[in-house]
């Protein structure tokens, strides 16, 4: 057991701060977005889940633009083109699956 503020974090892309805890199938990411920064298109395997805490995020996912606020919740497919930019500061909370080894530390 662990707080979420004693897990030691990363800067992913410029302006996005996460946590990460990875289970033996899913990887939780708790990422801090700076307002105006943007993250690439990009694909990857895994399935994500992202869930708004606070803010509102531009996501374009699989071609289609969409505004995500609190409460909102998105399933993204794996290997689907997406990119976002944080119109307000934002957290949000992504799930994926498989494992994203990528963000071990």
């Amino acid at each position: 057991m662990q707080h979420l503020d004693d897990i030691k974090g990363k800067e992913i892309v410029p302006g996005y701060f996460g946590r990460f805890v990875h289970g033996d199938k899913i990887t939780l990411s708790f990422v801090d977005i700076k307002q105006g920064h943007p993250l690439p298109e990009h694909q990857h395997p895994h399935e994500q889940v992202t869930f708004i805490l606070e803010g509102e995020l531009e996501m374009i996912i699989g071609g289609e633009k969409m505004v995500l606020t609190p409460g909102m919740v998105h399933v993204i497919p794996g290997n689907t083109p997406h990119s976002a930019i944080a119109l307000t500061d934002v957290r949000v909370l992504d799930a994926f699956s498989p494992v994203r080894e990528d963000y071990r530390l």
